[in-house]
């Protein structure tokens, strides 16, 4: 998918297309496993979406900067672990309503997902793209 969007991307700015929305993406601090969030990314980007990938490890001051300095719509986390100290840190920022937070990951439930007050949730990479 990242091979194919090295061909495609050009053609779309060439084209001029707008992109639908601004995602911040990334596996969050103290998780160094990303092939779910890259596949997801990758999809987004493919749909039609500006996709910022932070990588793994992410710490949540990373995920503000970056979705506050790009105005970003969405925040995607990715997760083996926890995700809450993120969504956390975008409270006391005082951004939370500024952007939807979605989650997923191996371990991330849907009921996780409303307990920590994320906005979507995606339990596959496919999942993901299509909430």
């Amino acid at each position: 998918m990242k091979a194919s969007m090295q061909i495609v991307r050009p053609l779309l700015a060439a084209a001029g297309a707008e992109p639908m929305a601004r995602v911040v993406i990334g596996t969050v601090k103290g998780n160094s496993h990303d092939i779910g969030k890259n596949l997801v990314a990758s999809m987004l980007e493919g749909g039609g979406f500006e996709v910022i990938d932070l990588g793994a490890d992410a710490a949540p001051e990373r995920f503000i900067e970056a979705a506050t300095t790009k105005n970003a719509n969405l925040v995607a986390l990715s997760a083996l672990l926890t995700v809450t100290m993120t969504i956390d840190a975008f409270q006391a920022a005082g951004l939370r309503d500024n952007v939807k937070i979605m989650v997923g990951g191996a371990p991330v439930t849907q009921q996780y997902a409303d307990s920590i007050g994320a906005d979507g949730y995606g339990e596959s990479a496919g999942a993901a793209f299509l909430t």
